[in-house]
């Protein structure tokens, strides 16, 4: 599976928010990818029912994964990717490659980035990525090379575009994309026109 550029955060929502985050998506040409953090409530059942509903669709998978027992119970519950906010072990990354999940672990410095690769990580989370210039990605990648970096933490439709072209591969927005009443309440129209705003940007 190749996650899209724009990966959205969903913390705290219930599953009938995340549905209708889902639906908006389907129109997204950028936006595939949608993370259930798992210190959402039920964040595995709604991981299943998205990952049921919407399978072939989009990409779910789970996000806030930070030990082997959380990540096998987002497999199970149907995430084709995992995040996390911090390294992931040896064994974590070997059994997201041998189910053929994508794994993103989390990373702050060159070494722990590099280390992370060379553990087998697909991409690597910089994260929190506003706590650095969005330079950053493009100062590391220079001495070790074209790196599937991905920013999470500040992204928006103001710096998105300037996230991608300053190294990053990837970004993941939790709140840059939909502010957070337009899911609460449900409201597609206003939601679809918050999508088409930030894809023009990356267009």
């Amino acid at each position: 599976m190749e996650l899209s550029k724009v990966t959205m955060i969903l913390r705290g929502y219930n599953v009938e928010q995340v549905r209708t985050v889902a639906e908006v998506l389907l129109h997204a040409k950028h936006v595939r990818n949608m993370e259930i953090t798992l210190n959402t409530d039920n964040a595995y059942e709604i991981i299943r029912i998205i990952s049921d509903e919407f399978q072939g669709k989009l990409n779910v998978g789970a996000g806030t994964v930070q030990t082997y027992d959380e990540l096998k119970k987002a497999v199970d519950a149907g995430a084709k990717f995992v995040l996390s906010p911090r390294q992931m072990t040896a064994d974590m990354l070997a059994y997201c490659k041998e189910r053929g999940i994508v794994s993103v672990p989390g990373s702050f410095t060159p070494s722990e980035i590099g280390d992370q690769f060379a553990m087998g990580a697909d991409i690597v989370k910089v994260f929190p990525a506003n706590e650095l210039s969005l330079k950053y990605a493009k100062k590391v990648c220079e001495p070790m090379g074209d790196l599937k970096l991905m920013a999470v933490g500040g992204i928006n439709r103001g710096n998105v575009r300037e996230a991608l072209d300053s190294g990053y591969k990837y970004v993941g927005t939790a709140g840059g994309l939909f502010p957070k009443n337009q899911i609460l309440q449900m409201d597609k129209e206003k939601m679809l026109i918050s999508l088409q705003e930030f894809e023009a940007e990356l267009d």
